[in-house]
């Protein structure tokens, strides 16, 4: 889990903890709902190292241990003399009674898990504002059993006598449940209840701020050097030219790299919108040749995925030194990708990252030794919802702000078995059908991901007499919040008609389309 670095100028309002939760994560989101600046940083963070930050309160997130498990994890108990507000939440609340000398019941038989209604006892302070009765979702083994001297209850449930307490001139505070789930219907006003009232933060956290901040930073960090960018089109690539045009102008050098994967128009659309429109320097590489010959008899998913992402490597490197030389690489980095990440390679003489690879969308290999590159990383202090703010605000167009997750290898992985220029031809097609039909119908911004999967399977067909024998399309169409887990959409049968019909009388190859109703999981989003 990272620690505050250098690479983040702005200090965090709201520091949460981590202490294995999967929800860690989400109470950054949340908190950054509000406004406010927070970051997650390691339960291993000393009490020093929060009081040089100054943070206005702490959160110590949820876990999956007991804390009277050996090597649970602990934070440092010297934290609760800081003066700063705490807030425990489920793991992090027992935590803080087991360390200030109160009890926790080991699974006691009262688990609870899900939906439970909250019966509040006192509704100052934290619950200000919570209706008697919400729900809140418990997700719980053990419990607290005895509270520490200075502590109240605040809050009880059928199952959990101690759901949410407080010290309040301590300023410590602790709730049972997960008010960073969407589940908790009231879970938002307790959080800008601890943010607002309790450790007395200001909404300054803006899309405005964090553009002027950012730009700033770029400008001081490469000064009058050269950047280079590999633009794939998407909203991370594109909100960070956009932004990077903004601070350095003509010194950032886009590279789009066409693989022959892209979605029908693409690289034209993206040429047009750059280049000519913006006047944002891309450098167009027709590569198709040389990725379709690569993926020659290859149909195993895994492979298709590394030979498209050594063959992008080898094509960047070659291009980087034919338009070069540069300084940097600009990377879209997000904020989930630097707590997920492992470590990172730091040049001694200047203090900052350098590029080991391309964190490009192919997941696979490295720059060569020899190609190396100092990182340009303005966006790894935003979560996604927030780039698409930033992108609006620096004036993308909804068609890519709003455009759906695509992947790197693109349509090579939506094409199942070997691909070829046959098949590229038909799922493109397709694709744009399934994306037309469902913008028409006014579904477009509702659904996570909406696509279309060409089988390398044949089957029987009847169309004007004749008989066929032609390839299915699979439609998948999926609704989600961070695409970690997704659900099919359910989109209405005319919709799936229009979409059906289209297909079979538009599209060369195919006699039948099918859909989709798995969801993830058991099944992944993409189908390779």
């Amino acid at each position: 889990m990272p620690s505050f670095s250098v690479d983040t100028q702005r200090k965090p309002t709201i520091i949460i903890l981590d202490f294995g939760s999967q929800y860690s994560e989400l109470i950054a989101r949340r908190i950054r709902e509000t406004e406010v600046f927070s970051l997650v940083m390691s339960h291993r963070t000393s009490a020093n190292e929060l009081q040089e930050l100054s943070p206005k309160g702490i959160i110590l997130s949820g876990g999956p241990n007991s804390v009277y498990a050996p090597g649970a994890p602990l934070c440092d108990p010297s934290i609760w003399n800081l003066g700063i507000p705490i807030l425990g939440v489920c793991y992090g609340m027992q935590l803080m009674v087991h360390q200030l000398g109160g009890a926790v019941d080991i699974a006691s038989g009262k688990a609870e898990y899900g939906k439970a209604p909250l019966q509040v006892d006192d509704s100052t302070s934290l619950l200000n504002k919570v209706v008697n009765g919400s729900t809140m979702w418990m997700s719980h083994g053990d419990a607290v059993k005895e509270l520490p001297e200075g502590f109240v209850r605040l809050a009880h449930t059928a199952n959990t006598a101690e759901a949410a307490i407080a010290a309040e001139k301590l300023r410590l505070y602790g709730v049972q449940f997960h008010p960073e789930v969407v589940h908790s219907t009231h879970g938002m006003t307790l959080i800008k209840n601890f943010v607002y009232e309790i450790c007395g933060c200001r909404p300054d956290w803006t899309t405005t701020t964090f553009i002027d901040e950012a730009v700033s930073q770029v400008r001081a960090q490469v000064g009058q050097k050269r950047v280079l960018l590999a633009l794939s089109g998407g909203v991370d690539s594109s909100t960070l030219a956009f932004l990077l045009h903004r601070a350095i102008g003509d010194q950032l050098t886009c590279m789009f790299i066409d693989q022959g994967f892209m979605r029908k128009g693409e690289p034209e659309f993206l040429m047009q919108f750059f280049d000519k429109q913006f006047h944002i320097n891309v450098e167009y590489i027709n590569a198709r040749k040389r990725f379709i010959n690569k993926l020659q008899g290859i149909t195993d998913p895994e492979e298709k995925r590394k030979v498209i992402g050594a063959e992008f490597i080898r094509v960047f490197e070659e291009e980087s030194v034919r338009l070069g030389p540069f300084d940097y690489l600009a990377q879209g980095t997000l904020y989930p990708d630097v707590i997920e990440s492992a470590g990172t390679n730091v040049d001694p003489a200047t203090g900052e990252r350098v590029a080991v690879k391309i964190k490009s969308h192919h997941n696979v290999g490295g720059l060569p030794k020899d190609l190396q590159f100092k990182l340009v990383e303005p966006l790894r202090r935003l979560f996604k919802d927030e780039v698409r703010k930033v992108g609006r605000s620096l004036g993308l167009p909804e068609e890519i702000v709003r455009r759906h997750p695509f992947p790197g290898p693109g349509l090579a992985i939506r094409i199942l078995g070997e691909v070829t220029n046959q098949k590229l031809n038909c799922l493109r097609d397709a694709d744009l059908i399934v994306r037309e039909e469902i913008r028409q119908a006014g579904f477009y911004n509702d659904v996570w991901q909406a696509f279309a999967v060409l089988l390398p399977v044949c089957s029987v067909g009847v169309m004007g007499d004749q008989r066929t024998y032609d390839w299915p399309i699979v439609v998948r169409c999926v609704s989600s919040e961070d695409g970690m887990t997704a659900d099919w959409s359910r989109l209405p049968y005319e919709t799936l008609e229009c979409i059906s019909n289209r297909i079979v009388n538009e599209v060369e190859g195919v006699n039948r389309v099918v859909l989709d109703i798995t969801s993830k999981p058991p099944g992944t989003i993409e189908w390779e």
